[in-house]
């Protein structure tokens, strides 16, 4: 049996939701990570930086295109003691500008991922997964990087039977 790890990069504070700003208590991105736990028994990681973005949206994505634009890999809290017994890695994110936030390729280099599958789930208003599959792959030239799934944040609270079709391909 094969040891899975699910490691996510979350916000919460403001976010733009269907159309509008809303206040959220847990991030569209650690739910849509919650269900997978649910699923699949995973152990779970949380990527956070040591300096988070503006509780502000619109200051965030500012701060993140910043970072996107200078190719910036934050500081992050904490890092899982190793990866090595983990064969999955279920990697989920907010798409920040068509790509994940810089903080997922800090964690993503810290790692050698050679011989791991790495199913990407990213939570998004629109844009989907955008290139964040081909960065992943570029990152980590020697992992498995299955297709990954895009979850429209305004509806992760509804997104279980499609994460588990997801997780069942390959």
């Amino acid at each position: 049996m094969s040891k899975k790890l699910i490691a996510f990069y979350s916000r919460a504070d403001e976010n733009y939701v269907s159309g509008t700003l809303k206040y959220l208590d847990v991030g569209n991105t650690e739910v849509a990570a919650g269900i997978i736990k649910d699923i699949t028994d995973a152990d779970i990681f949380k990527i956070e930086q040591v300096q988070p973005y503006d509780k502000s949206y619109n200051k965030c994505i500012a701060q993140a295109q910043a970072d996107q634009k200078r190719d910036a890999r934050p500081e992050l809290k904490a890092y899982p003691e190793s990866i090595d017994d983990y064969n999955i890695i279920y990697l989920g994110f907010p798409n920040y500008w068509s790509t994940m936030p810089m903080a997922v390729f800090t964690f993503l280099e810290h790692f050698d991922f050679s011989s791991k599958v790495i199913k990407p789930f990213c939570t998004h208003e629109g844009s989907g997964l955008g290139r964040s599959e081909r960065d992943i792959k570029k990152l980590c030239p020697n992992a498995d990087v299955k297709k990954g799934i895009a979850i429209y944040g305004s509806s992760v609270l509804r997104s279980k039977k499609d994460i588990e079709k997801w997780i069942e391909e390959d």
